[in-house]
């Protein structure tokens, strides 16, 4: 019968091991886990038959060089569409670590829409004309 020699891995391969798994777990910011994603057009909120919640769609209109509503709550999957309807063109920049993902493109007409998928409080603004800011708030 061949003799088995089983081998020990080396101290630091064990260690580099753990370093690198702890090290890829801990990347990220400490606001979320998850980056939110955007999506194409939304679509309207009923309840579910199964007793879980669907995704809900709230739109702000961007005109007359404000957001309206400035200020939005929605649920962790809902998505937000942001309307532009102004004579300007205008933009949705999120503001700060957590907002990063949020960055529209520049629009004079059209929509541009955004899913929340971590509860929290995202601030934007529009880049071209920065005193118009909103916030969504996800819970």
């Amino acid at each position: 019968m061949p003799m088995v020699r089983r081998v020990k891995p080396a101290p630091f391969v064990t260690a580099f091991a753990v370093a690198a798994t702890l090290l890829l777990v801990g990347c990220g910011s400490d606001d979320s886990a998850t980056a939110p994603t955007t999506t194409g057009r939304a679509t309207s909120a009923t309840a579910a038959p199964t007793g879980e919640r669907k995704a809900a769609a709230v739109t702000v209109d961007v005109d007359d060089m404000k957001f309206s509503p400035d200020n939005v709550t929605v649920g962790v999957g809902d998505t937000v569409t942001w309307k532009f309807s102004d004579k300007s063109p205008h933009s949705v920049q999120g503001i700060g670590d957590k907002a990063m993902g949020i960055n529209s493109p520049i629009f004079d007409k059209g929509e541009w829409s955004y899913t929340f998928t971590q509860a929290g409080t995202y601030r934007y603004l529009c880049s071209l004309h920065p005193e118009m800011r909103g916030t969504v708030t996800v819970q």
